[in-house]
């Protein structure tokens, strides 16, 4: 079967500093994949690549086996791959439906249709509210974005994101910033997502990680060092020292 995404020797260099080398990887229909490695090691330049908002120096990448290389970023985005990070920032003073909607009449390149038909307006209500009650946000609709706690505009962020179909979903750090008692929500709200849907998260949070990924991929200066099943990383004696540290505390307890 063709994998969803993958990347074949994808290279990217700012000067003559080489950030990412030579990185080749598959994410499945329906892939729980986590994407970790110490500061520095490239993580942000490689989604910046798979997310179109720039293009490798060379190498490829192929979205259900063609390849989306030299697409511009909002032609990647159409063509299926969404970035939480890339998405048009939350507009603070609209309600968290407003904010979704706004984001299925941009898929549907309709923001223009001031005058839309019923059946079209009954569509887009109907497909926000879905979106929201994925995320358990139901009972936020009406709130306005910047009033609500970090968490919760998280999650709207991600409500966004689904609002635009993607078949890959990139989640970059999305427990960053929020307190603790609130993460615990993100995370339900992730594993909720879509079956289907193929999710590459990039993630500091071992916990999450381990809670989260059935696939683990260990950057390291600009190169996957190791990548396997949560229980392989954590096995690993170069993973442990180099990103754990040497007690090896996370790699001791994967869920």
């Amino acid at each position: 079967m063709t994998p969803r995404l993958q990347t074949r020797n994808l290279c990217h260099s700012f000067g003559g500093l080489a950030v990412t080398q030579n990185v080749t990887l598959s994410l499945p229909q329906g892939a729980r994949t986590a994407l970790i490695g110490p500061n520095g090691a490239g993580k942000t330049t490689l989604v910046n690549l798979l997310s179109g908002a720039i293009r490798p120096k060379s190498g490829d990448i192929q979205l259900d086996g063609r390849s989306i290389v030299q697409l511009p970023q909002y032609a990647s985005v159409r063509s299926g791959i969404v970035r939480t990070f890339q998405i048009s920032r939350l507009f603070k003073d609209l309600t968290v439906a407003d904010n979704v909607k706004v984001a299925v009449l941009q898929r549907l390149r309709a923001s223009m249709q001031w005058w839309p038909s019923p059946a079209r307006s009954a569509r887009v209500h109907d497909e926000v509210h879905e979106t929201l009650g994925m995320l358990g946000l139901n009972p936020f609709a009406d709130r306005v974005v910047g009033r609500l706690a970090l968490g919760e505009q998280r999650l709207a962020e991600i409500a966004l994101a689904l609002a635009m179909k993607p078949e890959v979903l990139l989640l970059d750090e999305p427990g960053a910033g929020v307190p603790q008692g609130e993460g615990g929500r993100i995370m339900s709200a992730i594993e909720s997502l879509p079956k289907d849907l193929s999710v590459l998260l990039i993630e500091h949070d071992m916990d999450l990680v381990f809670r989260f990924a059935s696939h683990i991929i260990v950057l390291v200066a600009g190169a996957v060092m190791v990548e396997g099943s949560p229980q392989e990383v954590a096995a690993n004696e170069q993973v442990k020292q180099i990103y754990f540290g040497r007690d090896g505390h996370h790699a001791q307890h994967p869920h």
